[in-house]
Protein backbone atom coordinates (compact mmCIF):
# COMPACT_ATOMS: atom_id res chain seq x y z
CA UNK A 1 0.00 0.00 0.00
CA UNK A 2 0.94 3.31 -0.84
CA UNK A 3 0.73 6.78 1.00
CA UNK A 4 -1.35 7.73 -1.07
CA UNK A 5 -4.00 4.61 -0.31
CA UNK A 6 -6.77 4.07 2.15
CA UNK A 7 -8.20 0.73 3.31
CA UNK A 8 -11.77 0.17 4.55
CA UNK A 9 -12.34 -3.61 5.51
CA UNK A 10 -15.74 -3.96 6.71
CA UNK A 11 -14.50 -6.23 9.37
CA UNK A 12 -17.49 -6.22 12.03
CA UNK A 13 -19.78 -7.21 9.09
CA UNK A 14 -17.24 -9.98 8.33
CA UNK A 15 -17.30 -11.08 11.74
CA UNK A 16 -20.97 -11.47 12.42
CA UNK A 17 -21.37 -14.58 9.73
CA UNK A 18 -18.82 -16.42 11.83
CA UNK A 19 -19.64 -19.17 14.31
CA UNK A 20 -19.44 -17.37 18.06
CA UNK A 21 -16.11 -19.06 19.04
CA UNK A 22 -14.33 -17.84 15.86
CA UNK A 23 -15.31 -14.50 16.42
CA UNK A 24 -14.24 -14.26 19.58
CA UNK A 25 -10.82 -15.75 19.22
CA UNK A 26 -10.65 -12.97 16.07
CA UNK A 27 -11.56 -10.25 18.17
CA UNK A 28 -8.68 -10.68 20.47
CA UNK A 29 -6.32 -11.30 18.21
CA UNK A 30 -3.58 -8.70 17.37
CA UNK A 31 -3.34 -9.27 13.80
CA UNK A 32 -7.15 -9.17 12.89
CA UNK A 33 -6.83 -5.88 10.98
CA UNK A 34 -4.45 -7.74 8.97
CA UNK A 35 -7.09 -10.67 8.39
CA UNK A 36 -7.31 -12.50 5.06
CA UNK A 37 -9.55 -15.36 5.16
CA UNK A 38 -10.86 -18.30 7.30
CA UNK A 39 -11.33 -21.73 6.27
CA UNK A 40 -13.80 -23.86 8.04
CA UNK A 41 -13.39 -27.39 6.73
CA UNK A 42 -15.48 -30.33 8.38
CA UNK A 43 -13.91 -32.91 11.12
CA UNK A 44 -10.33 -30.08 10.35
CA UNK A 45 -9.11 -28.04 12.88
CA UNK A 46 -9.90 -23.75 11.77
CA UNK A 47 -7.12 -22.36 9.55
CA UNK A 48 -7.36 -18.54 9.92
CA UNK A 49 -4.47 -16.73 7.01
CA UNK A 50 -3.55 -13.34 7.58
CA UNK A 51 -1.25 -11.21 5.07
CA UNK A 52 1.69 -12.69 6.88
CA UNK A 53 1.12 -16.07 7.53
CA UNK A 54 -1.32 -18.07 8.98
CA UNK A 55 -2.88 -19.90 12.23
CA UNK A 56 -4.99 -22.73 13.32
CA UNK A 57 -7.19 -22.34 16.07
CA UNK A 58 -7.26 -24.56 19.44
CA UNK A 59 -9.92 -26.19 20.12
CA UNK A 60 -12.50 -28.92 18.50
CA UNK A 61 -12.46 -29.17 14.76
CA UNK A 62 -15.02 -27.41 12.39
CA UNK A 63 -18.65 -28.95 12.92
CA UNK A 64 -21.60 -29.26 10.69
CA UNK A 65 -23.42 -26.60 12.37
CA UNK A 66 -20.32 -24.04 12.25
CA UNK A 67 -21.13 -24.45 8.45
CA UNK A 68 -24.94 -24.15 9.16
CA UNK A 69 -24.24 -21.31 11.41
CA UNK A 70 -22.41 -18.90 8.08
CA UNK A 71 -24.63 -20.44 5.35
CA UNK A 72 -27.69 -19.29 6.87
CA UNK A 73 -26.36 -15.47 7.43
CA UNK A 74 -25.37 -15.08 3.81
CA UNK A 75 -27.45 -14.97 0.67
CA UNK A 76 -27.38 -18.58 -1.78
CA UNK A 77 -24.57 -19.89 -3.33
CA UNK A 78 -24.65 -19.30 -7.04
CA UNK A 79 -23.28 -21.46 -9.76
CA UNK A 80 -20.00 -20.84 -9.47
CA UNK A 81 -20.66 -21.93 -5.25
CA UNK A 82 -19.99 -18.02 -4.52
CA UNK A 83 -21.90 -15.80 -2.04
CA UNK A 84 -21.12 -12.93 -0.20
CA UNK A 85 -22.50 -10.66 2.69
CA UNK A 86 -24.78 -7.62 1.37
CA UNK A 87 -22.75 -4.57 0.07
CA UNK A 88 -19.60 -5.67 1.40
CA UNK A 89 -16.60 -7.36 -0.41
CA UNK A 90 -16.22 -9.87 1.28
CA UNK A 91 -16.50 -13.40 -0.42
CA UNK A 92 -17.92 -16.58 1.32
CA UNK A 93 -16.93 -19.83 -1.49
CA UNK A 94 -18.07 -23.47 -0.66
CA UNK A 95 -16.93 -26.99 -1.12
CA UNK A 96 -19.73 -29.72 -1.94
CA UNK A 97 -19.49 -33.82 -1.87
CA UNK A 98 -20.82 -35.65 -4.14
CA UNK A 99 -24.33 -35.69 -2.82
CA UNK A 100 -24.24 -31.36 -3.09
CA UNK A 101 -24.04 -30.90 0.92
CA UNK A 102 -21.43 -28.17 1.73
CA UNK A 103 -18.43 -29.69 3.81
CA UNK A 104 -16.31 -26.61 3.45
CA UNK A 105 -15.93 -22.98 3.47
CA UNK A 106 -13.35 -20.17 2.25
CA UNK A 107 -14.00 -16.90 3.90
CA UNK A 108 -12.51 -14.45 2.31
CA UNK A 109 -11.94 -10.81 3.44
CA UNK A 110 -12.59 -7.96 0.91
CA UNK A 111 -11.33 -4.71 1.55
CA UNK A 112 -12.33 -1.43 -0.13
CA UNK A 113 -8.73 0.04 -1.45
CA UNK A 114 -9.27 3.89 -2.23
CA UNK A 115 -6.10 5.90 -4.47
CA UNK A 116 -4.80 3.43 -6.79
CA UNK A 117 -6.10 5.11 -9.51
CA UNK A 118 -3.94 8.29 -9.03
CA UNK A 119 -0.97 6.15 -11.11
CA UNK A 120 -3.10 6.01 -13.59
CA UNK A 121 -5.50 8.66 -13.47
CA UNK A 122 -4.53 11.04 -16.39
CA UNK A 123 -4.83 7.89 -18.96
CA UNK A 124 -8.12 6.60 -17.60
CA UNK A 125 -9.58 9.78 -17.87
CA UNK A 126 -8.49 10.52 -21.72
CA UNK A 127 -11.55 8.74 -23.12
CA UNK A 128 -9.85 6.33 -24.92
CA UNK A 129 -10.74 2.30 -24.36
CA UNK A 130 -8.42 0.82 -22.16
CA UNK A 131 -7.08 -2.54 -21.30
CA UNK A 132 -5.51 -3.68 -17.82
CA UNK A 133 -3.92 -6.74 -18.03
CA UNK A 134 -1.33 -8.36 -14.92
CA UNK A 135 -0.98 -11.77 -13.16
CA UNK A 136 -3.82 -12.47 -9.97
CA UNK A 137 -3.48 -10.90 -7.43
CA UNK A 138 -1.96 -7.88 -8.49
CA UNK A 139 -4.57 -5.24 -8.08
CA UNK A 140 -6.90 -5.24 -11.33
CA UNK A 141 -10.17 -5.37 -9.23
CA UNK A 142 -9.39 -3.14 -7.27
CA UNK A 143 -8.73 -0.62 -9.71
CA UNK A 144 -11.46 -1.30 -11.50
CA UNK A 145 -13.70 -0.71 -8.58
CA UNK A 146 -11.57 3.50 -8.40
CA UNK A 147 -12.75 3.89 -12.42
CA UNK A 148 -16.15 3.27 -11.50
CA UNK A 149 -16.33 5.51 -8.43
CA UNK A 150 -14.10 8.12 -10.16
CA UNK A 151 -15.75 8.85 -13.47
CA UNK A 152 -19.27 8.56 -11.88
CA UNK A 153 -18.79 10.43 -8.93
CA UNK A 154 -15.71 12.93 -10.15
CA UNK A 155 -16.89 13.22 -13.61
CA UNK A 156 -20.31 12.69 -13.83
CA UNK A 157 -20.85 9.86 -16.35
CA UNK A 158 -23.40 7.25 -17.19
CA UNK A 159 -21.34 4.39 -15.84
CA UNK A 160 -22.15 0.61 -16.04
CA UNK A 161 -20.13 -2.36 -14.25
CA UNK A 162 -20.45 -5.52 -15.43
CA UNK A 163 -20.33 -7.73 -12.39
CA UNK A 164 -20.12 -11.47 -12.82
CA UNK A 165 -19.21 -13.13 -9.88
CA UNK A 166 -19.57 -9.59 -7.68
CA UNK A 167 -16.01 -8.88 -7.55
CA UNK A 168 -16.52 -5.46 -8.35
CA UNK A 169 -19.68 -4.21 -6.65
CA UNK A 170 -19.66 -7.06 -3.94
CA UNK A 171 -22.44 -8.98 -2.90
CA UNK A 172 -26.10 -8.25 -2.41
CA UNK A 173 -28.32 -6.82 -4.62
CA UNK A 174 -26.81 -3.57 -3.56
CA UNK A 175 -23.39 -2.38 -4.49
CA UNK A 176 -20.56 -1.51 -2.33
CA UNK A 177 -20.03 1.97 -1.63
CA UNK A 178 -16.62 1.67 -3.76
CA UNK A 179 -17.86 2.24 -7.09
CA UNK A 180 -20.13 4.87 -6.43
CA UNK A 181 -22.12 6.15 -8.47
CA UNK A 182 -22.50 3.69 -11.02
CA UNK A 183 -25.05 0.97 -11.87
CA UNK A 184 -24.29 -2.32 -11.15
CA UNK A 185 -25.18 -5.19 -13.52
CA UNK A 186 -24.94 -8.64 -12.30
CA UNK A 187 -24.17 -11.81 -14.56
CA UNK A 188 -26.35 -15.04 -13.69
CA UNK A 189 -23.34 -17.00 -14.88
CA UNK A 190 -19.63 -16.67 -16.08
CA UNK A 191 -21.21 -18.04 -19.54
CA UNK A 192 -23.99 -15.10 -19.71
CA UNK A 193 -21.30 -12.39 -19.33
CA UNK A 194 -20.54 -11.30 -23.29
CA UNK A 195 -25.12 -11.04 -23.36
CA UNK A 196 -24.98 -8.48 -20.46
CA UNK A 197 -22.72 -6.47 -21.80
CA UNK A 198 -24.19 -5.79 -24.93
CA UNK A 199 -27.36 -5.51 -22.78
CA UNK A 200 -25.65 -2.20 -21.17
CA UNK A 201 -25.12 -0.78 -23.97
CA UNK A 202 -28.69 -1.16 -25.75
CA UNK A 203 -30.83 -0.87 -22.84
CA UNK A 204 -29.10 1.78 -20.00
CA UNK A 205 -27.38 4.45 -22.28
CA UNK A 206 -23.81 4.14 -20.37
CA UNK A 207 -20.82 6.59 -21.37
CA UNK A 208 -18.52 4.23 -19.98
CA UNK A 209 -18.57 0.29 -19.31
CA UNK A 210 -16.93 -1.39 -16.65
CA UNK A 211 -16.01 -5.08 -17.13
CA UNK A 212 -13.69 -7.68 -15.12
CA UNK A 213 -11.90 -10.34 -17.09
CA UNK A 214 -12.45 -10.97 -20.74
CA UNK A 215 -12.07 -14.46 -21.47
CA UNK A 216 -14.04 -15.98 -24.08
CA UNK A 217 -14.16 -15.12 -27.72
CA UNK A 218 -17.80 -14.20 -27.60
CA UNK A 219 -16.55 -11.81 -24.43
CA UNK A 220 -14.20 -10.16 -26.93
CA UNK A 221 -16.87 -9.86 -29.75
CA UNK A 222 -18.88 -8.03 -27.20
CA UNK A 223 -16.12 -6.23 -26.36
CA UNK A 224 -15.58 -5.10 -30.06
CA UNK A 225 -19.09 -4.07 -30.30
CA UNK A 226 -19.20 -1.91 -27.17
CA UNK A 227 -16.00 0.01 -28.28
CA UNK A 228 -17.90 0.69 -31.85
CA UNK A 229 -20.55 1.85 -30.62
CA UNK A 230 -18.73 4.81 -29.10
CA UNK A 231 -19.12 3.72 -25.99
CA UNK A 232 -15.20 3.59 -23.31
CA UNK A 233 -14.91 0.74 -22.20
CA UNK A 234 -12.53 -0.17 -19.72
CA UNK A 235 -11.78 -3.90 -18.72
CA UNK A 236 -9.64 -6.49 -17.41
CA UNK A 237 -8.38 -10.02 -19.32
CA UNK A 238 -6.65 -12.81 -18.84
CA UNK A 239 -2.85 -12.93 -19.76
CA UNK A 240 0.46 -10.77 -18.04
CA UNK A 241 1.41 -8.82 -21.11
CA UNK A 242 0.69 -7.76 -24.53
CA UNK A 243 2.88 -9.90 -26.59
CA UNK A 244 1.25 -13.27 -24.18
CA UNK A 245 -2.24 -11.57 -25.31
CA UNK A 246 -1.46 -11.45 -29.41
CA UNK A 247 0.11 -15.42 -28.93
CA UNK A 248 -3.87 -16.15 -27.51
CA UNK A 249 -5.90 -17.34 -30.32
CA UNK A 250 -9.31 -16.57 -28.33
CA UNK A 251 -8.75 -13.06 -27.26
CA UNK A 252 -6.13 -11.63 -29.72
CA UNK A 253 -8.86 -10.12 -31.37
CA UNK A 254 -8.50 -7.29 -28.75
CA UNK A 255 -5.40 -6.05 -30.03
CA UNK A 256 -6.53 -7.10 -33.50
CA UNK A 257 -5.87 -10.23 -34.22
CA UNK A 258 -2.95 -11.81 -36.24
CA UNK A 259 -2.86 -13.50 -39.60
CA UNK A 260 -1.11 -14.66 -41.74
CA UNK A 261 0.05 -12.25 -45.20
CA UNK A 262 1.09 -13.65 -48.50
CA UNK A 263 2.86 -10.98 -50.19
CA UNK A 264 3.73 -10.52 -53.89
CA UNK A 265 7.31 -10.84 -54.71
CA UNK A 266 7.62 -6.96 -55.54
CA UNK A 267 5.89 -5.89 -51.71
CA UNK A 268 8.17 -8.78 -50.07
CA UNK A 269 11.63 -7.51 -51.78
CA UNK A 270 10.17 -3.68 -51.15
CA UNK A 271 9.78 -4.75 -47.23
CA UNK A 272 12.53 -6.95 -47.10
CA UNK A 273 10.78 -9.94 -45.72
CA UNK A 274 9.74 -13.01 -46.64
CA UNK A 275 6.81 -13.41 -48.62
CA UNK A 276 4.53 -15.11 -45.96
CA UNK A 277 4.30 -12.53 -43.27
CA UNK A 278 2.16 -11.84 -39.99
CA UNK A 279 0.09 -8.69 -39.92
CA UNK A 280 -2.67 -6.99 -37.26
CA UNK A 281 -6.09 -7.99 -39.05
CA UNK A 282 -8.04 -5.69 -37.72
CA UNK A 283 -8.10 -2.35 -35.69
CA UNK A 284 -7.61 -2.92 -32.04
CA UNK A 285 -10.59 -2.83 -29.91
CA UNK A 286 -8.74 -0.98 -26.97
CA UNK A 287 -6.39 1.85 -27.63
CA UNK A 288 -4.37 1.90 -24.68
CA UNK A 289 -2.93 -1.19 -22.18
CA UNK A 290 -2.04 -1.04 -18.94
CA UNK A 291 0.27 -3.54 -17.80
CA UNK A 292 0.12 -4.07 -14.08
CA UNK A 293 4.11 -5.42 -13.44
CA UNK A 294 3.47 -5.38 -9.67
CA UNK A 295 1.73 -3.56 -6.69
CA UNK A 296 3.20 -0.48 -7.26
CA UNK A 297 4.87 -0.73 -11.02
CA UNK A 298 3.19 -0.65 -14.43
CA UNK A 299 3.85 -0.24 -18.45
CA UNK A 300 1.76 1.81 -20.42
CA UNK A 301 1.49 1.09 -24.14
CA UNK A 302 -0.04 4.25 -25.52
CA UNK A 303 -1.18 3.20 -29.08
CA UNK A 304 -1.75 -0.98 -28.94
CA UNK A 305 -1.96 -0.38 -32.90
CA UNK A 306 1.69 0.75 -33.37
CA UNK A 307 3.10 -1.48 -30.66
CA UNK A 308 1.50 -4.57 -32.17
CA UNK A 309 2.89 -3.61 -35.57
CA UNK A 310 6.14 -3.36 -34.39
CA UNK A 311 5.92 -6.69 -32.57
CA UNK A 312 5.22 -8.16 -35.50
CA UNK A 313 8.38 -6.85 -38.31
CA UNK A 314 10.60 -7.00 -35.15
CA UNK A 315 11.10 -3.66 -34.70
CA UNK A 316 11.88 -3.20 -30.74
CA UNK A 317 8.89 -1.75 -28.81
CA UNK A 318 8.66 1.13 -25.64
CA UNK A 319 6.76 1.37 -23.03
CA UNK A 320 6.16 4.46 -20.55
CA UNK A 321 6.81 2.74 -17.03
CA UNK A 322 5.57 3.90 -13.79
CA UNK A 323 5.97 3.12 -10.42
CA UNK A 324 5.48 4.84 -6.98
CA UNK A 325 9.14 5.43 -5.05
CA UNK A 326 9.77 4.94 -1.78
CA UNK A 327 7.82 8.43 -0.88
CA UNK A 328 4.74 7.34 -2.76
CA UNK A 329 5.37 9.54 -5.28
CA UNK A 330 4.83 8.47 -9.03
CA UNK A 331 7.97 8.13 -10.96
CA UNK A 332 8.06 7.86 -15.08
CA UNK A 333 10.07 6.27 -17.51
CA UNK A 334 10.70 4.55 -20.51
CA UNK A 335 11.27 0.85 -21.14
CA UNK A 336 12.44 -0.20 -24.62
CA UNK A 337 12.41 -3.94 -24.93
CA UNK A 338 12.80 -5.75 -28.55
CA UNK A 339 10.17 -8.64 -29.07
CA UNK A 340 10.21 -11.14 -26.58
CA UNK A 341 11.64 -9.28 -23.87
CA UNK A 342 15.70 -8.06 -24.81
CA UNK A 343 16.43 -4.81 -24.28
CA UNK A 344 16.19 -2.51 -27.83
CA UNK A 345 19.32 -1.42 -29.70
CA UNK A 346 19.49 1.72 -30.74
CA UNK A 347 18.15 2.47 -34.13
CA UNK A 348 20.69 3.55 -36.51
CA UNK A 349 18.62 6.12 -38.51
CA UNK A 350 17.46 9.13 -36.72
CA UNK A 351 14.00 9.19 -37.96
CA UNK A 352 13.60 5.52 -38.27
CA UNK A 353 14.18 6.17 -34.14
CA UNK A 354 11.53 8.58 -33.72
CA UNK A 355 9.32 7.13 -35.31
CA UNK A 356 10.06 3.90 -32.87
CA UNK A 357 9.48 5.86 -29.77
CA UNK A 358 6.39 5.77 -27.62
CA UNK A 359 5.75 9.37 -26.47
CA UNK A 360 4.04 9.81 -22.89
CA UNK A 361 0.65 11.49 -23.05
CA UNK A 362 0.29 15.00 -21.56
CA UNK A 363 -1.57 16.20 -19.32
CA UNK A 364 -5.56 15.41 -20.11
CA UNK A 365 -7.14 18.22 -20.76
CA UNK A 366 -10.11 19.48 -19.22
CA UNK A 367 -12.90 20.95 -20.90
CA UNK A 368 -15.61 23.22 -20.31
CA UNK A 369 -18.72 23.38 -22.33
CA UNK A 370 -20.45 26.69 -22.67
CA UNK A 371 -24.01 26.67 -24.18
CA UNK A 372 -22.78 23.19 -26.54
CA UNK A 373 -23.48 19.87 -26.49
CA UNK A 374 -21.85 17.51 -24.17
CA UNK A 375 -22.19 14.34 -26.33
CA UNK A 376 -21.30 16.04 -29.45
CA UNK A 377 -18.48 17.64 -27.29
CA UNK A 378 -17.37 13.79 -26.28
CA UNK A 379 -17.76 12.02 -29.29
CA UNK A 380 -15.56 14.45 -31.33
CA UNK A 381 -12.97 14.54 -28.79
CA UNK A 382 -12.63 10.53 -29.32
CA UNK A 383 -12.76 10.63 -33.36
CA UNK A 384 -9.88 12.99 -32.75
CA UNK A 385 -7.87 11.14 -30.08
CA UNK A 386 -7.66 14.10 -27.76
CA UNK A 387 -6.87 13.01 -23.91
CA UNK A 388 -9.36 15.24 -22.74
CA UNK A 389 -12.11 14.96 -20.22
CA UNK A 390 -14.90 16.95 -19.43
CA UNK A 391 -15.68 19.29 -16.23
CA UNK A 392 -18.70 21.55 -15.16
CA UNK A 393 -16.11 23.44 -12.42
CA UNK A 394 -14.70 26.25 -13.81
CA UNK A 395 -11.90 26.54 -11.74
CA UNK A 396 -10.20 23.41 -13.09
CA UNK A 397 -11.00 24.00 -16.61
CA UNK A 398 -7.51 24.37 -19.10
CA UNK A 399 -10.04 25.38 -21.73
CA UNK A 400 -13.85 26.83 -22.49
CA UNK A 401 -15.55 25.48 -25.91
CA UNK A 402 -18.20 27.80 -26.27
CA UNK A 403 -21.46 28.81 -27.80
CA UNK A 404 -20.48 32.12 -29.62
CA UNK A 405 -23.70 33.83 -28.34
CA UNK A 406 -23.12 32.70 -24.86
CA UNK A 407 -19.41 34.41 -25.43
CA UNK A 408 -20.72 37.60 -26.59
CA UNK A 409 -23.69 37.39 -23.27
CA UNK A 410 -20.51 37.40 -20.68
CA UNK A 411 -21.05 33.24 -19.76
CA UNK A 412 -17.55 32.12 -20.27
CA UNK A 413 -16.14 32.17 -16.57
CA UNK A 414 -12.71 33.91 -17.41
CA UNK A 415 -11.65 36.51 -19.73
CA UNK A 416 -7.92 34.75 -19.61
CA UNK A 417 -9.23 31.18 -20.13
CA UNK A 418 -8.21 30.07 -23.42
CA UNK A 419 -11.58 29.84 -25.06
CA UNK A 420 -12.63 28.06 -28.37
CA UNK A 421 -15.96 29.37 -29.84
CA UNK A 422 -18.36 27.58 -32.61
CA UNK A 423 -21.65 29.30 -33.92
CA UNK A 424 -24.39 26.90 -33.96
CA UNK A 425 -24.66 23.73 -31.38
CA UNK A 426 -23.83 21.12 -34.37
CA UNK A 427 -21.27 18.00 -34.30
CA UNK A 428 -19.80 19.33 -37.63
CA UNK A 429 -18.80 23.03 -35.82
CA UNK A 430 -17.89 21.40 -32.62
CA UNK A 431 -15.65 18.93 -34.53
CA UNK A 432 -14.13 21.98 -36.01
CA UNK A 433 -13.36 23.44 -32.44
CA UNK A 434 -12.08 20.05 -31.56
CA UNK A 435 -9.97 19.36 -34.26
CA UNK A 436 -8.61 23.11 -33.54
CA UNK A 437 -7.58 21.89 -29.69
CA UNK A 438 -6.10 18.62 -31.54
CA UNK A 439 -3.60 20.65 -33.51
CA UNK A 440 -2.46 22.08 -30.29
CA UNK A 441 -1.73 18.91 -28.97
CA UNK A 442 -0.17 16.43 -31.35
CA UNK A 443 1.67 13.98 -30.76
CA UNK A 444 5.96 13.37 -31.62
CA UNK A 445 4.60 10.40 -33.79
CA UNK A 446 1.65 12.86 -35.66
CA UNK A 447 4.37 15.57 -35.67
CA UNK A 448 6.75 13.07 -37.47
CA UNK A 449 4.13 11.81 -40.22
CA UNK A 450 3.06 15.42 -40.67
CA UNK A 451 6.58 16.10 -41.66
CA UNK A 452 7.18 13.18 -43.68
CA UNK A 453 3.62 14.59 -46.00
CA UNK A 454 4.92 17.94 -46.24
CA UNK A 455 8.37 16.16 -46.87
CA UNK A 456 6.19 14.64 -50.00
CA UNK A 457 4.41 17.60 -50.83
CA UNK A 458 7.61 19.10 -51.47
CA UNK A 459 8.80 16.29 -53.71
CA UNK A 460 5.81 16.11 -55.66
CA UNK A 461 5.82 19.23 -56.86
CA UNK A 462 9.30 19.50 -57.85
CA UNK A 463 9.63 16.37 -59.42
CA UNK A 464 5.47 15.57 -60.54
CA UNK A 465 6.13 11.87 -59.41
CA UNK A 466 3.59 10.27 -56.79
CA UNK A 467 4.94 9.83 -53.37
CA UNK A 468 3.69 7.19 -50.86
CA UNK A 469 4.26 7.56 -47.15
CA UNK A 470 4.44 5.24 -44.75
CA UNK A 471 1.42 3.11 -43.13
CA UNK A 472 -0.10 5.23 -40.28
CA UNK A 473 -3.27 4.54 -37.93
CA UNK A 474 -6.89 5.80 -39.72
CA UNK A 475 -6.51 9.47 -37.59
CA UNK A 476 -3.20 10.12 -38.35
CA UNK A 477 -4.16 9.44 -42.58
CA UNK A 478 -6.99 12.27 -42.18
CA UNK A 479 -4.14 14.56 -41.00
CA UNK A 480 -2.00 14.08 -43.20
CA UNK A 481 -4.51 14.20 -46.39
CA UNK A 482 -5.77 17.07 -45.00
CA UNK A 483 -2.33 18.96 -44.85
CA UNK A 484 -1.88 17.50 -49.11
CA UNK A 485 -5.60 19.69 -49.45
CA UNK A 486 -4.24 22.55 -47.93
CA UNK A 487 -1.40 22.47 -50.44
CA UNK A 488 -3.76 22.42 -53.66
CA UNK A 489 -2.73 18.42 -53.76
CA UNK A 490 -4.58 15.43 -53.98
CA UNK A 491 -4.12 12.19 -52.14
CA UNK A 492 -5.47 8.53 -51.67
CA UNK A 493 -5.52 5.95 -49.55
CA UNK A 494 -4.16 2.60 -50.90
CA UNK A 495 -3.23 -0.87 -49.44
CA UNK A 496 -5.46 -2.93 -46.70
CA UNK A 497 -4.77 -2.57 -42.98
CA UNK A 498 -2.34 -2.68 -41.01
CA UNK A 499 -0.62 -1.65 -44.19
CA UNK A 500 -3.22 1.47 -45.27
CA UNK A 501 -1.07 4.30 -46.38
CA UNK A 502 -1.71 7.98 -47.68
CA UNK A 503 -0.34 8.51 -51.41
CA UNK A 504 0.40 11.89 -52.90
CA UNK A 505 -0.48 12.38 -56.59
CA UNK A 506 1.16 14.63 -58.79
CA UNK A 507 -2.11 16.21 -60.72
Amino acid sequence: MTLHETVQADLDRFLTVLPDRIRQWLETHDQLGELKEVVIDLGRPVDVRFVHGREVMDGPPALHADIVYVTSRIHEFDRDNRSGIEQTLHRISAIRNRRGEIIGLTCRVGRAVYGTLEIVRDVIESGFNILILGPPGVGKTTKLREVARVLSDEFDKRVIVVDTNNEIGGGGDIPHPAIGGARRMQVPNDRAQSQVMIEAVENHNPEVVVVDEIGTEAEAAAARTIAERGVQLIATAHGNDLENLMANPTLSDLVGGIQAVVLSDEEAKRRGTQKTVLERQAPPTFDIMVEIQGINQLAIHHDVAETVDSILVGRPITAEVREFDAGGEIVTGEKALAPGGAVAEEASDPLEAELRRTESRSRVLRVLPVGVSREHLEQALREWRVPATITHNPDEADVVVALERAAELGRVPSDQMATVTVRSNTYDQIEEAVKELSAERKTAREEFALREAAEAIEKVLAEAEPVELLPQNAYIRRLQRELIARRNLKSKTVGEEPRRRVKVLAT
